[in-house]
């Protein structure tokens, strides 16, 4: 098929300077001449936000390439850069700016050319959309119905072409079976091959997990096997083995639990060599995360039938494109792009899922194609569940139990058991969480974008048909208007409060702002709950009151909804009782919500509450006030996750290969094993857990050094920009800059990116560039000659084997911030040393990222002059920790650095290889 020349010209920002190409050719232009191109021409680019970042302008507009792809390549992937696009259509990549800027006319025209008589594999469906995305002024419409030309036949629609799920028989009971530790070693090595390199270790793995899976002897007693395996051991298939037969022998289901979606991922990956058919995993293998990543469909029907103009518009057509080729409809961390939503702005994807409970269930005319029901339906089949700590604890905490219950539980990723614990145990009344309160019960009170419906909306025709339920309902309406509504953060502020809870807030407020530091500007700011004024007393009395108040109605509503499934009466149909038995299971969550509220509120000016930690917050983001409340949170929080989780399963599997703590004042044999039990809840469980250690077989004395730079002081950003740059231009890219404060990581940013650039050397930075982590990690990965600077996300989760990554900076110890809730852990567990404790593990884990194969070879470099040698037993046992100069360690940086990789940078990504990003959900 003959390529036709397009008529635009492609802008270009590359390392060494802007480019123009066009059909004369390319040159460098200035960056008023780029502003000015973009604000009169039609112009190619790609990721516009991040153009419009590099130019220092608000906004660029223009024809953006990864728009088009994701048009004529839904559900696939690709890194969002010029060379990533290229790579992935098999043209030839570019070494400097003139020709990355021709390639990018490549790319676009190649595309154009795809779809050329609507031929190519993904044509279903692109017809209706790209005259539905023409209607919206998309840029690239005209040129792709040239290309497309009319359809022969009628055009599928995601609505009707999405497959149905199917209701089961109820499934069978679970059999109790045991699995030996040598029939999990025979199932090991059929996963491995016949061929594969014999490792002990992980046969030593397998065996000790395979104990998980024994029967159960005492009630609320569940075998639990802490199992800490050195990376490079293996333990993905480690524990797959034992896990894979006590499913098939029981029929019961497995669920493996992970922190990361990067891990999600690797496992889904894994589980091929179990099921090689691709037919036989998709019924045996369920990959499962919290309703809010999902795409609602009819949330999705509501906006491109209408309800979204503009810039959301497009987004929603073409998120309906990739609907109709996605595996499971997740759209964080699936097959959706993490950069397609980044272009269209931070809430763009959250207006197209259900985020806050409103699922009409069966009452919806998309129930029966629902990625969220095919999910839950497959999910009572599976024979491994592959979800998060996040999704099992909240499934723990709101009573449910899908399909055969979570009997067996692997929790890899197990040494952030504590945090996800903590997470999804925690409770807060604060403004936010009020007026969403209000919302699931009343409704929005203004025309917004979306299909967000009250409680009122969802079930008022059913109960019109009931006189008493329609009363409750109606009562219920009535009560919430107690409850903060729009506009309320304005109004606290102002000190003009309206309602009980809003005075409640604005006294809170008041209360903080008496004790807040002066010099605390910018950030958020907290106190603890001692002495409370008079004011904030009473108005915490009265609000529980209000409160109280709500609640009555919605639990006569419940109750009503109860006695209608029990009564069935006509006109209640299949249908109709789905969607009552949805609301009463959403009732049960928010009443049990505003009773812990109540709860809360009864400890202000009483006695505080041993098991917990309260404190009355203000959150801010650059002085800007978003929030403010009182928060909960359990001191220990693994006494709830072992209530709720541990102990209602027959059996679990802990593991990580940084499970155990190495610092620690306990000179007893065992204390890092006692201190790992107590941050999992093992330590709250009848029966002591059985115990597996086995070290990573990497040669880490031969593979990395570990550096601690001694004269570069913290706090100088200065001195410690200058330490980065050198540090990075040595290793000629492949770094990972880890920080503990954003305006430190913005502040080295801003002096070292122009003179890496100068050295062709990329920067990437989270929390300036407009792109999301995950994708961040992709550019990274893909281009050897690249550096990615960020914070906590990227400390742990991140999975850059080879040369791209042979350099790991931080900026210094990674000690806890001191917040209330830290202060009360400390006092309690430890002092000094429960500092160390979090430290020394955030510290492994970030050494964690830079040897994960053997081949590997790199350099740790901790900036600091005064770390503690404790600390330095993070570090695996085999390397040496020196402290020397700045000048030495870029000196060793470069010995240890590979040679500058020849000029292959941007190279192409499998499909399957997307970002490695912790985000619980």
């Amino acid at each position: 098929m003959t390529t036709v020349p397009l008529p635009w010209p492609a802008l270009h920002i590359g390392l060494d300077g802007i480019w123009l190409a066009d059909g004369e050719g390319a040159r460098r232009v200035d960056r008023q001449a780029a502003i000015r191109l973009l604000a009169d021409t039609p112009t190619l680019l790609v990721n516009a936000p991040l153009v419009a970042s590099k130019l220092g302008y608000p906004e660029a507009s223009g024809l953006d390439v990864l728009e088009l792809f994701a048009f004529v390549h839904p559900a696939r992937f690709a890194v969002p850069t010029v060379h990533g696009l290229a790579a992935l259509l098999g043209l030839d990549s570019a070494h400097d700016g003139a020709a990355e800027a021709r390639l990018l006319r490549a790319v676009a025209e190649t595309l154009l050319t795809q779809v050329q008589g609507g031929k190519w594999d993904r044509a279903p469906g692109a017809w209706n959309t790209a005259r539905a995305l023409s209607r919206l002024k998309w840029p690239w419409a005209p040129a792709v119905l040239s290309a497309l030309g009319e359809p022969r036949d009628h055009d599928r629609s995601v609505f009707t072409s999405l497959p149905k799920w199917e209701e089961g028989a109820p499934p069978a009971p679970v059999r109790e079976v045991e699995i030996s530790g040598e029939e999990a070693a025979g199932r090991l090595a059929l996963l491995t091959g016949s061929g594969a390199e014999e490792r002990p270790g992980q046969r030593a793995y397998t065996v000790a997990t395979a104990g998980a899976f024994r029967p159960r002897e005492i009630r609320d007693a569940p075998n639990v096997v802490l199992a800490e395996a050195g990376t490079g051991i293996g333990k993905t298939l480690g524990y797959l083995a034992p896990a894979s037969l006590w499913a098939e022998q029981s029929g019961g289901t497995v669920w493996l639990s992970t922190y990361t979606k990067a891990l999600q991922r690797q496992l889904d990956h894994e589980t091929a060599r179990l099921y090689p058919d691709p037919r036989v995993k998709a019924s045996r293998v369920v990959v499962r995360k919290g309703r809010e990543n999902y795409l609602c469909l009819l949330n999705l029907e509501d906006a491109v039938q209408g309800g979204f103009a503009g810039r959301a518009g497009i987004y929603a057509q073409l998120v309906q494109r990739w609907a109709m080729y996605s595996r499971d409809g997740d759209m964080v961390g699936g097959d959706l792009p993490g950069w397609l939503s980044g272009l269209f702005g931070r809430n763009a994807r959250a207006s197209l899922t259900d985020r806050r409970g409103e699922c009409v269930y069966a009452g919806c005319p998309h129930y029966r194609r629902c990625f969220i029901e095919h999910a839950v339906r497959g999910t009572a089949d599976a024979d491994l569940v592959i979800a998060n700590h996040a999704l099992v604890m909240v499934n723990a905490v709101r009573g449910k139990s899908e399909g055969r219950g979570m009997r067996r539980i692997v929790f890899d990723e197990g040494h952030h058991l504590f945090d996800a614990a903590d997470s999804a145990f925690a409770m807060a009344l604060t403004g936010g969480e009020a007026i969403e309160l209000r919302r699931w019960i009343i409704g929005p009170e203004k025309r917004s974008k979306g299909r967000r419906r009250g409680l009122a909306a969802r079930l008022g025709d059913l109960v019109a048909f009931d006189g008493e339920g329609a009363m409750l309902l109606e009562d219920a309406v009535h009560a919430a208007a107690a409850l903060p509504a729009d506009g309320w953060l304005g109004r606290v502020v102002e000190g003009t409060p309206e309602g009980p809870l809003e005075r409640l807030l604005a006294a809170v407020r008041a209360q903080v702002y008496a004790r807040a530091d002066a010099a605390e500007t910018g950030y958020g700011l907290e106190t603890e709950v001692v002495a409370l004024q008079p004011a904030l007393i009473d108005a915490a009395d009265t609000a529980a009151r209000a409160l109280e108040a709500v609640s009555v109605p919605l639990v006569k509503l419940a109750q009503r909804l109860e006695a209608l499934v029990e009564e069935a009466p006509d006109w209640l149909d299949g249908a109709g009782r789905a969607r009552v038995e949805g609301a009463l299971s959403g009732l049960a969550w928010r009443l049990g919500l505003i009773g812990a509220w109540v709860q809360l509120l009864a400890r202000m000016g009483g006695p505080a509450d041993p098991d917990f930690v309260d404190w009355l917050a203000l959150e801010r983001i650059d002085g800007r006030e978003i929030d403010v409340g009182i928060r909960r949170h359990w001191l220990d929080p693994t006494k709830p996750f072992a209530e709720a989780v541990l102990k209602q399963a027959h059996g679990a599997v802990i593991t990580s290969a940084t499970l155990r703590s190495r610092i620690t004042d306990d000179t007893a044999p065992d204390a890092d094993w006692r201190d790992s039990e107590a941050r999992t809840g093992a330590a709250h469980l009848p029966l002591p857990p059985v115990r597996f250690s086995s070290p990573s077989p990497f040669d880490y004395a031969r593979q990395a050094r570990v550096l601690i730079v001694t004269d570069v002081q913290r706090g100088n950003v200065p001195a410690l920009a200058g330490a980065y740059r050198a540090l990075i231009s040595a290793s000629r890219g492949g770094a990972l800059g880890l920080f503990t404060a954003i305006s430190r990581l913005k502040a080295v940013h801003a002096r070292i990116e122009e003179s890496l650039a100068r050295e062709g050397l990329p920067l990437f930075a989270q929390h300036i560039d407009p792109i999301d982590a995950g994708t961040l990690v992709d550019m990274f990965r893909a281009d050897p000659a690249a550096s990615l600077l960020g914070t906590d996300a990227l400390r742990d989760g991140v999975d850059v084997p080879g040369d791209s990554l042979r350099l790991v900076v931080l900026e210094g110890v990674p000690w806890p911030r001191p917040t209330v809730l830290h202060a009360a852990r400390r006092a309690a567990f430890g002092g000094k040393t429960y500092d160390d404790l979090v430290a020394s593990g955030r510290m492994a884990q970030a050494f964690g990222r830079l040897i994960r194969r053997a081949s590997d070879r790199g350099t740790f470099v901790l900036l600091g002059a005064a770390v503690p040698s404790r600390l330095c037993q993070a570090f695996p046992d085999g390397v040496t920790v020196e402290r020397v100069p700045l000048d030495e360690a870029v000196r060793i940086v470069r010995e240890m650095s590979a040679p500058a990789p020849a000029p292959t940078r941007n190279l192409p990504m499998t499909p399957d290889a997307t970002s490695g990003i912790s985000a619980a959900t």
